[in-house]
């Protein structure tokens, strides 16, 4: 059986999903005219509203589904491989969220419940150049003003979580703003090569309304803030860090992604002849390298798996995360992106001239991939140098 009509269940790096399998058609089939319009289809954005897969990282005491880290990954590594733009900001959406729930925490149960519910889509634009500030309007309400950039999933969502400095004393506080209230305008600035349709884009908040209640202190390294016991969470599963999730979940998208694109580069080998009618199947040479593609995404897959496994058992025996803990998480993402990057300039290598043509999958998912090992939260400098002073015994810096 060749590698290509292989089912997706036998493949070592594949998972099936349970909740997106209805919508993965459709997803894949918008895919390039996302890419081409720097937008998902409106259409499939409520159809995916729809699904249960927004639900996902939300726990049972918030109308949640409470679903573990594996199962969540499966979902978004099926998705990256049909649409990477759509991957990125439903990913987004599923790690910001289990944030967002561990700092509004139980005073703020009935409105994470509501949102859950009604399957709402959450953002998180924080990035660098983000700069917004708040001040206290009576009793009940802090007024927004400022630009937050990086605001992946911006256009399709309903709240943003907004990180700002308090006025009176410069304090980082939390607020969950609704976009869909006065003040709040959606600058379209991510005019990038990667991931065109994510909607990475700027949030201008001018006199925007939010109710203090919706409104909290962020404490410096809060991932410290959570794993005490002291701390009181709406649900153990909070009590694991976002990012070293999200981390965790880019490393399988990426295998999705990457998966995909050797899928389809074995097809078009198949098919192909080289220089002087020589058939590309015949060449000892590129069965070296589809081989090593091969073993490159399987351990990719088997890294973070891996990491997504402890962290499910961690969670169902109650068992709070150490520091230690974050950066396995974190490296074993970070090393599963850093695997499939090998992978991807293998296969782009091995397609020669080919897979440098412009409005391709490959081409698409080439760009697309670039994005993943830049990303702040799993960026290989950021987590190499912070795991290299805790092998040394020596406290990390990391505030996130």
């Amino acid at each position: 059986m060749s590698l290509h009509t292989v089912p997706k269940s036998e493949c070592l790096s594949l998972r099936e999903p349970a909740y997106i399998g209805p919508l993965l058609d459709e997803i894949g089939k918008h895919a390039a005219s996302a890419d081409a319009t720097r937008s998902i289809d409106s259409a499939l954005i409520g159809s995916i509203k729809k699904n249960d897969i927004m639900r996902l990282s939300a726990s049972p005491e918030i109308a949640g589904l409470d679903e573990t880290f594996v199962n969540i990954g499966n979902e978004l590594q099926a998705v990256a491989g049909r649409c990477t733009s759509t991957a990125w900001c439903l990913w987004n959406h599923l790690c910001t969220f289990h944030h967002f729930a561990g700092l509004l925490g139980k005073q703020n149960i009935d409105l994470l419940a509501d949102v859950v519910a009604k399957r709402e889509w959450v953002c998180f634009p924080a990035g660098a150049a983000s700069k917004v500030s708040g001040s206290q309007k009576g009793n009940d309400t802090v007024e927004l003003n400022g630009i937050a950039s990086f605001g992946s999933g911006s256009r399709y969502a309903d709240w943003a979580g907004v990180v700002f400095k308090d006025g009176a004393d410069q304090k980082p506080m939390f607020a969950f703003a609704d976009l869909r209230l006065p003040g709040v305008e959606i600058e379209q600035t991510w005019q990038a090569m990667s991931l065109r349709a994510s909607a990475t884009d700027h949030i201008h908040y001018t006199n925007a309304s939010v109710p203090s209640k919706l409104v909290v202190p962020v404490p410096y390294r809060y991932r410290e803030h959570f794993r005490d016991p002291a701390t009181e969470m709406i649900n153990h599963r909070y009590r694991e860090d976002w990012v070293a999730i999200s981390v965790m979940w880019l490393g399988a998208m990426a295998t999705g992604l990457v998966e995909a694109a050797f899928r389809e580069a074995i097809e078009n080998i198949q098919n192909r002849v080289a220089i002087v009618g020589t058939k590309m199947s015949e060449k000892s040479t590129i069965h070296i390298n589809l081989g090593k593609v091969r073993a490159l995404l399987n351990t990719a897959s088997d890294t973070v798996y891996s990491a997504l496994n402890e962290t499910d058992r961690r969670i169902e025996m109650k068992m709070f995360p150490t520091e230690d803990d974050y950066f396995r998480q974190c490296a074993s993402g970070m090393q599963a992106v850093q695997l499939c990057d090998e992978a991807l300039k293998l296969i782009l290598r091995t397609l020669g001239g080919n897979g440098l043509r412009e409005g391709t999958n490959f081409e698409r998912r080439y760009r697309d991939f670039q994005a993943m090992p830049l990303h702040i939260n799993g960026h290989v400098d950021r987590i190499t140098e912070q795991l290299g002073r805790l092998s040394l015994g020596m406290e990390t810096q990391n505030p996130f």
